[in-house]
């Protein structure tokens, strides 16, 4: 079975790839040659994710998934949520840290959490999978590893950041490793039937 994975970032295309199982063959869209911009103009991550894979499959009447995923920070009334990638407004993740870090400086509540919602289009019908998970924001950059804000999120039950793990460690427990498992139960009973 061929799916296009509808994103345009080679992170998520490298991450996902090694969660998906091997009878899948996906596609990024840069393999497929679409190079626009999806504009994100959802208010929630559900409404993104069906936006970019809707887009994609009546582009290309093929097999789509998209996700959006973001950060969620409590003391920042739900901030940066669907605006992660965007939150300091120039697209680059060290921006984006630092300008949650700055917000968060004199807060003593640094509950958070990771979410991604799958979207797939599969024969013309919908399909949604969540991935969440709890954690903290650090105070300061831990670790090397990992995109986004991995470097100041420290996930439940564990002392250090997702950008300290192995790729491995991150994805057993990550947000999108749990979507993506979702989505691969659901793509192997269907595999049965």
């Amino acid at each position: 079975m061929e799916l296009i994975f509808a994103t345009h970032n080679n992170n998520k295309v490298k991450e996902v790839s090694k969660m998906l199982p091997s009878y899948l063959s996906m596609k990024s869209l840069r393999d497929i040659n679409f190079l626009d911009e999806i504009e994100e103009t959802g208010e929630t991550f559900e409404e993104n994710a069906l936006l970019k894979a809707k887009t994609i499959a009546d582009k290309t009447g093929k097999n789509i998934f998209a996700d959006d995923s973001g950060l969620v920070i409590e003391a920042l009334d739900g901030a940066p949520g669907v605006y992660s990638h965007r939150y300091a407004g120039t697209g680059e993740d060290k921006d984006n840290i630092a300008k949650a870090l700055k917000e968060l400086k004199d807060k003593t509540n640094r509950k958070a959490y990771f979410i991604s919602i799958f979207c797939l289009i599969l024969d013309n019908k919908e399909y949604f999978f969540e991935g969440r998970v709890n954690g903290t924001i650090s105070t300061e950059i831990l670790g090397e590893n990992g995109f986004g804000y991995d470097p100041i999120f420290i996930p439940n039950g564990f002392s250090k950041s997702f950008a300290q793990m192995t790729a491995e460690e991150k994805n057993k427990i990550s947000h999108r490793g749990k979507a993506v498992e979702k989505l691969n139960e659901f793509l192997i009973k269907l595999k049965t039937i």
